[in-house]
This record gives structure tokens, sequence and C-alpha cells, in this order.
């Protein structure tokens, strides 16, 4: 007897040996069959779509969940458009907050402002507490005088703006959370996620490093899993920052890694270790991307993480430990670094399958497309960084670089696997908005960017579903409505392939099945 089947739906499988189907059988968390293989059989509940569309759940490859969650928690600047509109949201949350305590705001942009905010300015309201602003970007942030007095003389800032690494080193100063907070808000940022169709997700950095949160971090996921409240599955990158000498035997040629030998592919169907996590630049809104030639308007080229010997050592060493590796790389300088580096570790060590992926890959020149496609490196991209911050990104690249950005068509016309993923909470997190923009490739004021690069609607579900599967190594398991597969799906209240183009993102989540459960908050019809 089946556990559940689903009838009269319209399921897109994305499978072509069986393409669409309109009856689907579950058992014990697996898709067992569909149409004439389980129309007949019987099930303990019987689910009548009535017509909805069924896709497989989709997966979103590169999220920060605890700062997800984290953020939704705290006082947030959010539009971030006046300077007093500023100062008052960090005013009232100073209020809230005994003296001497650490006080963590969200939203902050200067985009909007036309400047960055000052230390000398968050001192007027800040009362004796520890004023940390974080840029949305993740790669910068505005503190107050009485958090610069605790920094070593040696970290760079201008007038408490902190970038990269600067503001890593007054993160710490704020660290570690606890594990229980942590998990709070990794179940609180998980629900997000499953109310928009996502049954499966990359965790992008966890420990040390640019934003970990505890040095014990893994430890809060697998507190979720032992109580129950995991409600989806979690592949975790382990930042690369966590590596060190291991000793272990010569033969094994493992120069760097983690006690035990713990790397990519541990865990189970729920909770997994997957790729290290290796930033070489920054981001553009923080103007901290790596480019080759500089920002319009602007004198400089942004930054990498680290001198470029040194990031070359560290994907190199990750590489022979035998990490499938995730590379931070958004400017075109960043990742010529990464390329140069990969190119490096596979004539050192072949690895056919190690599946690198490059994460971001803002800005991709011509030439550096056919080198992404002989490593078989994974460009995993955020559409709906371009549908909301398009405009400024194709300004301050101009119009030669613009076209470049967050490419699609190009990617897969090299044959390289295209990824889409959120990056949230950089930005709204909704795949089916991401969807429609890597089919527009519109910014929200209507802006085309990059025309050349869009994709047909299809392949936009793919990068959400079969391409995810195949950047966490699941495609065995996920990504389409195969017999054998997971049972992890999501009901839409209409067909992204039959409406326009421009209603996709706005198509109801009806509801979200993970492991052939129907997820609390979402009902089906």
């Amino acid at each position: 007897m089946l556990c559940t089947r689903l009838t009269n739906a319209h399921i897109i499988t994305m499978d072509p040996d069986h393409p669409v189907a309109h009856d689907l059988g579950i058992w014990h968390g697996r898709i067992v069959g569909l149409d004439d293989a389980v129309t007949s059989l019987p099930a303990r509940k019987v689910i009548d779509l009535q017509g909805a569309t069924v896709l497989p759940g989709f997966i979103d490859s590169h999220v920060h969940l605890a700062w997800t969650g984290l953020r939704a928690s705290i006082p947030s600047v959010a539009p971030c458009n006046r300077v007093d509109d500023v100062l008052r949201v960090v005013a009232e949350a100073v209020a809230r907050k005994p003296h001497g305590s650490w006080v963590s705001v969200a939203g902050y942009d200067q985009r909007g402002l036309g400047r960055h905010l000052t230390a000398a300015e968050l001192d007027k309201v800040s009362d004796g507490r520890k004023v940390f602003m974080m840029h949305d970007s993740g790669h910068a942030c505005v503190v107050n005088s009485a958090v610069l007095d605790l920094l070593p003389a040696h970290v760079p800032h201008t007038d408490g703006y902190l970038a990269e690494g600067a503001m890593g080193a007054a993160r710490q100063l704020r660290l570690p959370y606890s594990q229980e907070e942590l998990a709070d808000a990794i179940a609180r940022a998980a629900r997000i996620c499953l109310a928009e169709g996502v049954t499966a997700c990359a965790e992008a950095g966890i420990g040390v490093g640019l934003l970990g949160h505890s040095p014990v971090e893994l430890g809060a996921y697998q507190l979720l899993r032992e109580q129950g409240r995991l409600p989806l599955r979690v592949q975790l990158m382990v930042s690369a920052d966590t590596l060190h000498p291991v000793g272990s035997h010569e033969d094994d040629r493992i120069p760097r890694g983690l006690d035990l030998g713990l790397r990519s592919g541990f865990g189970d169907d729920w909770l997994s270790v997957g790729a290290l996590k290796i930033w070489t630049d920054g981001g553009m809104m923080a103007r901290t991307a790596a480019l080759s030639s500089p920002y319009v308007g602007m004198d400089h080229t942004g930054e990498l993480q680290h001198d470029p010997d040194v990031l070359t050592d560290t994907i190199v060493d990750g590489h022979l430990a035998g990490w499938q590796l995730a590379v931070h790389a958004i400017g075109d300088r960043a990742a010529d670094v990464a390329l140069d580096a990969l190119e490096r570790a596979q004539r050192t060590r072949p690895r056919p399958d190690a599946r690198h992926r490059i994460e971001h890959a803002g800005l991709i020149r011509p030439d550096q497309l056919p080198r992404l496609a002989r490593l078989g490196a994974i460009a995993v991209i955020q559409p709906n960084f371009l549908r909301y911050f398009g405009d400024d990104y194709a300004s301050i690249m101009g119009e030669e670089r613009a076209p470049w950005l967050y490419r699609g068509k190009g990617f897969l016309d090299h044959g390289i696997t295209l990824v889409s993923s959120s990056d949230r909470p950089v930005t709204d997190g909704s795949p089916l908005r991401a969807i429609q923009f890597l089919v527009e490739r519109a910014s929200e004021s209507g802006q085309v960017i990059g025309p050349d690069e869009g994709v047909t609607v299809d392949e936009a579900l793919r990068s959400y579903t079969l391409g995810g599967a195949y950047a966490c190594r699941w495609d065995a398991v996920a990504g389409s409505l195969t017999p054998g597969k997971r049972a992890d799906l999501v009901v839409l209240g209409d067909d992204p392939r039959r409406v326009s183009t421009s209603r996709i993102g706005d198509i109801e989540v009806v509801s979200t099945f993970v492991d052939g459960r129907e997820s609390e908050g979402t009902t089906t019809r």
C-alpha cells in the first residue's frame, strides 16, 4: 500500500523519460511510480490536486540560513535612504539594550544614502553600547567608536566603515553565538524556504571565516536534526579557514584538512557536509568584487581576500584533500585567480568528477567561459541580484561589461552546468522570481541586462532542480520526480511554462512536500 498518492495533477517531472504525469505514488519518502504504475494501487492518503502543477522541490544551492534567521530577529534600517531615519532606528534599538551590550542592526546599504555612515554619527545615538551595523552584502559593516576601540590598531577602517577581513575582525568581537540561538535562527529561515517551494539547500559557509557564527556551528544543525526541527534537507559548506595541518600519511597527500579526515559527502539524506567554501573576493554592492579594470566612475578595482598565492594554495590543498570546492568569485579578476588555481589543482591530481563550483560567477569575460567548461566547473549564480540590483550593477560595470553579469545562456552554450540560487538574505529568495529573471533578464525598473543571456523557462527550471542536484551531488536522488528518488516536491498554482513570463514570479506556492510529507504551514487545496 502506498503512503500517499497525488492524483489529478499536472506533474512536470524534469525527467525526459517521463516528462509529464497526472498521478504520483509515494512510499516511505520515495517516489515509487507515476501514472498507470500507481493509479490502481491503494494508498493511505489520496490527495486530489484539482489540476495544480507539481514540480520537483526547488534546490537553493547557496544560502545563509543562520544569517537569514538572525537578520529577521534584529532591527533593520532598510530601505536606508536618509541618514536621520537610519540613526533613529539605531537609537530605538540602543534604548532596548542594557548599557555596554552589543546592538546589531541589519539593512544597511550606502547606495541609498550616497555615502557611508560614520562612527561619529553612530556615537551620537549609541549611548555606551557597541553598535554593529551589517551591510546587506555581507561584505562590510559600519561600527561605532566603542567597537573601534576594541579592534587591533592594524585593522583598517574609514571612519568606522570596515570591509571584508576588517569586517570579519569586528564580527569576531561579537562571536560566537550559542548553538541554541543559531538553531532557532536556522529553523526560522528554513520555514521561509519551505514557503517558497525550497525543499533542500546548501548553507554557504559555516564555522569561522567571513560569515561563520561559531567554531561549533555544525552542532546547531545537528541539534535541530536531533530535535526533529530541521524541516528541509541541508548541505553544509565548511569555511576553508577551518583547515589546518592534519599530519596524515604521506601517501594520502593531504597537506591540510579537518580532524578525522572529514570532507565532502559525510552525512545522511537530511544533513551532510558539502563543499569547502573559499572566498577569493568581495561583493559588488560593497564595491569590493575584484575586477580586472576599475568600476565605472571610480579609481579602484575591488580587492582579493588574500594574496593570490595564498588563495591558490588553499584551493589546491582543498582539492588534494578530496573536497568538492565552492570558490566565491564575483569579479572577473577573482575568477582568474580561481580558474588558475583549479587548473593547477587538476594538473597536480586529476579528479574528473570533482564538480568544483564557482559561487556567484558574477562577471565572467568571454575568454573565461571555455576555461570554465574545460574544468567541468559549475556556475552557481543568483539571478535575483540583477532583478533587484541590476540597474546599479550595470551602471558600475559599464556598457561593455554589463552583458557579462550573471550569465545564463553563455554558460549553457559552453556546456557549463548552470545552477541558480538566492544567497539569502542578501536579497529576495524566491526561486520563481529568479526563474522569471533568467528568462526576461529585466530588473524591477524594466531595464534589460544582457538580453542575449536569456534562457528558456525549461532551462531556468532545470537550474533550480536538476542543476542544483548536480551541484550538491544529489543527482541520483533529487532534482526530478523519478521513481526511486526522494519525494520532495512543490505544488504550484500554475505552470511556469504556460503563463506569460511576466507572471512567473507571482505564481502561488500552494504547498511543499519533503520526504513525502506535506510541510507545516503549507496546505494542498
